[in-house]
């Protein structure tokens, strides 16, 4: 494994809270080695500032799966709180529509919901399950797969 894809796959780690293997195919390359080991590493903006434009970006765009990504690893690494993700839902709709808002909206709830069981449970977050989420909305496949 080469420096950018070791630097690319850290990185990935480090914004979602992942353990996510190294993986073929020349799309896998494109996120870990550019999107990860050349974007989100530049300095300049904080995670804090990526992942509310990426939040953004995916609301906008109507992707709710990605949605509950990024809310999700918002909250993993205290980035924002689920009042700030309610707030984003709220203001983003008066720009975006209703529609496209309340699909925020209902990640939100969905993510801070089961978040809120596996603690109840005494449970920690299951990354492995965020690693095939992210998988399945890629390429329709799982770690095990």
């Amino acid at each position: 494994m080469d420096e950018l894809r070791r630097k690319g796959l850290a990185k990935m780690n480090e914004v979602y809270g992942w353990e996510m293997p190294d993986s073929p195919g020349d799309y896998f390359a494109l996120t870990a080695d550019h999107l990860f080991g050349t974007i989100w590493s530049r300095p300049g903006l904080t995670m804090r500032d990526k992942r509310i434009m990426t939040l953004t970006v995916v609301t906008a765009l109507g992707i709710s799966d990605l949605a509950e990504i990024q809310a999700n690893a918002a909250l993993h690494n205290e980035e924002l709180t689920p009042e700030e993700l309610k707030e984003m839902a709220i203001f983003l709709t008066h720009y975006l529509g209703f529609p496209l808002g309340s699909k925020l909206d209902g990640a939100v709830t969905k993510v801070t919901a089961k978040r809120k069981k596996a603690a109840e449970a005494g449970q920690g977050e299951d990354k492995k399950a965020n690693v095939n989420d992210a998988l399945k909305m890629h390429s329709g496949k799982k770690l095990d797969d």
